[in-house]
């Protein structure tokens, strides 16, 4: 089956990313997965909440949040603030990136510090919440090599990666990282979330309308690891050239970035 933009089944969108677009964070990424555009920054707070305090739990905190911009889909969605309250939908994502990011983290390690991890979405054209747990594991990362070098800490808090990817199932046929008009119209769809050592964090699944079988189970579980494993090694790359102090040439490439279609 021809998918949208003629990829095979089993392959990624094209995936993008351009550092520290947020200067005043500790670290961030801007990640792209195809359409899909998502700023992750990692802050770093010199407290924990007080209710660790209060409880005399010893070391640090990680803690999420998740938001679409008013322009980030077809038609404009409204700001939260201007509802009074988040809406569910970004409650239960950002719960998801805070789990999985802490699963893959020594919060001993970090000490009496809070670590803000902020998602926000400006375009989406589907897997938002799978490419705010990849960019955001990318920035706390970074965030804490940053802690490394200036000695505030002395072991690397972040035990593994962690990515996540979605998968589905359109006529039949087993597709990974569904774009949104893939996603629309899926008989199931699934959202994986895996360390690099291949090692479930979490797994939401759902049929639309429809069932599915063991086989077409374990048939999206071995495309999503496929996704994962590749995902992974592009986040590495990241880390890895984060290392480089940035330049004024890497935001000029924001405006070559948002060009493309």
């Amino acid at each position: 089956m021809p998918r949208p933009d003629g990829r095979t089944y089993d392959q990624l969108r094209p995936i993008e990313y351009i550092l520290d677009v947020a200067p005043h964070a500790t670290a961030s990424v801007l990640i792209a997965f195809g359409n899909t555009r998502v700023i992750c920054a990692a802050t770093i707070q010199e407290e924990v909440p007080r209710w660790m305090k209060v409880q005399n739990v010893q070391g640090g905190w990680l803690t999420a949040e998740y938001s679409m911009l008013p322009y980030s889909t077809l038609d404009r969605k409204d700001r939260d603030s201007s509802k009074g309250r988040p809406d569910g939908r970004s409650i239960e994502i950002q719960r998801l990136i805070g789990r999985s990011l802490r699963a893959v983290v020594d919060l001993k390690k970090l000490g009496q510090r809070t670590l803000c991890i902020d998602c926000d979405v400006l375009q989406a054209d589907g897997g938002t919440r799978t490419a705010s747990i990849t960019g955001a594991c990318i920035a706390a990362s970074i965030a804490f090599n940053r802690l490394l070098e200036k000695g505030k800490i002395t072991l690397q808090p972040m035990t593994k990666k962690v990515a996540a990817i979605s998968v589905g199932v359109l006529k039949g046929e087993t597709l990974l990282d569904l774009c949104y008009v893939e996603d629309r119209d899926a008989d199931v769809d699934c959202n994986l979330v895996l360390t690099d050592k291949g090692d479930f964090v979490e797994i939401q699944g759902s049929g639309e309308e429809a069932t599915f079988s063991q086989a077409e189970l374990d048939s999206m579980l071995a495309v999503g690891r496929k996704g994962i494993t590749e995902l992974c090694a592009l986040q590495q790359e990241a880390i890895e050239s984060a290392m480089k102090p940035a330049e004024p040439k890497d935001l000029q490439k924001l405006a070559a970035f948002f060009g493309k279609k």
